[in-house]
């Protein structure tokens, strides 16, 4: 049998820190970094609007020219038709809507009341200054980001390169699964992190070319399981075995060139949360995003007693009450990946705790952002 080391979560944790750091920078047009985490600030490279403008649809007008129209005394100015963002007429100054001047043959307009300078116009700069700062480097960049850098005109966006992820799904027929869910479910998780995934056998595991490699499955005590043996064979295991519930086996290592390499449990549960809790970790690390976990989290009150193996970081699932407060419900033992399908969230327990009795506050996190809406009873 294979001896498992089993290290502290927080052990695990500093050496994904210490194997992961932020990858280099490339340049995408900016029609596509919906996102991507940008690497550099962008800023202004000219004023925002570029010089006055339309606010609104409408006639151009002199707002001087104006002076005295009233309901017995209608003025016919000149005038100009404009859309909102476009330039003014060279000598006009404000905007009159549609709806409050009738157009007249001259090719003016006749208004019945005065309008001021400066009316329905966007000064130039109002938005940004020449080298205003726009977007901040570490933004996660979303639409409204896209199309800020559209309108200062920036082409060519820098950001940080995303992770190559190499993915290995060790499949046992001991496994006693009919399928394999941990290749979708990983995919599914790099991709929110902002990895590409590639898929791979375990005989190619451990080449050159990735930023990470991730093999779930074969971390086990028999010998049998071969995930550990290859990783030792073509690099180095630094840690296997980590005190979490669900998960224990699970290995840390890296190749000869220095990639990290994170052997995750094949049972379904324990590879989420070890992929929740460290892989991801790595992923978001490399790719510069937030590190921390990826789910809404806010203080909850727990009306059952939150029971937790001491000398474990267990990970908890519970299910949202209707007065604010949670239970928790059938533990990842008890009923595997259905546990977390079952219920709203999750709470994790220290490796120094029992568990929480009914009535603590505690921290939550939860699935689904509209969780958090709700605040716990006092």
């Amino acid at each position: 049998m294979i001896r498992l080391e089993r290290v502290s979560v927080e052990r695990a944790l500093a050496w994904i820190d210490a194997a992961t750091g932020c990858l280099d920078t490339e340049e995408t047009a900016f029609e596509t970094p919906a996102n991507r985490i940008l690497a550099e600030d962008v800023r202004a490279q000219n004023p925002i609007p570029p010089a006055d403008c339309a606010a609104i649809d409408g006639y151009a007008v002199c707002a001087e020219d104006s002076l005295g129209a009233g309901a017995y005394n209608p003025l016919a100015v000149a005038a100009g038709t404009v859309e909102a963002g476009q330039a003014l007429p060279v000598g006009m100054d404000a905007i009159v809507p549609f709806d409050q001047a009738e157009p007249n043959e001259a090719g003016g307009v006749v208004l019945v009341e005065p309008v001021a300078a400066g009316a329905s116009i966007d000064r130039q700069g109002a938005v940004a200054s020449a080298d205003a700062l726009l977007i901040a480097a570490g933004t996660r960049l979303t639409a409204r980001h896209i199309g800020m850098i559209a309108i200062a005109g920036v082409a060519r966006v820098p950001v940080i390169r995303r992770p190559r992820v190499r993915l290995v799904v060790a499949r046992y027929a001991r496994s006693g699964e009919p399928f394999d869910g941990n290749g979708p479910m990983l995919r599914a998780l790099v991709d929110r992190d902002g990895g590409i995934v590639t898929d791979a056998p375990l005989a190619d595991a451990f080449a050159p070319g990735a930023d990470l490699v991730l093999v779930a499955g074969g971390t086990g005590r028999s010998h049998e399981d071969r995930s550990v043996a290859a990783l030792s064979a073509c690099g180095k295991l630094d840690l296997h075995g980590v005190a979490l519930a669900p998960g224990e086996t699970a290995g840390f290592g890296r190749l000869a060139g220095g990639t990290p390499a994170l052997l995750l449990p094949g049972a379904p549960a324990a590879c989420l949360w070890n992929y929740e809790l460290f892989a991801g970790r790595a992923i978001r690390r490399l790719g510069g995003r937030d590190p921390a976990l990826p789910y809404p989290s806010r203080p909850v009150v727990t009306v059952r007693k939150i029971v937790s193996a001491i000398g474990m970081t267990e990970v908890c699932p519970i299910r949202c009450l209707a007065d604010g407060h949670i239970a928790p419900v059938a533990s990842f033992a008890e009923a595997g990946l259905m546990a977390a399908i079952q219920g709203d969230g999750f709470v994790v327990v220290p490796e120094a705790s029992e568990g929480y009795p009914a009535g603590a506050q505690i921290t939550a996190y939860f699935y689904d952002e509209r969780q958090i809406r709700a605040e716990p009873m006092s």
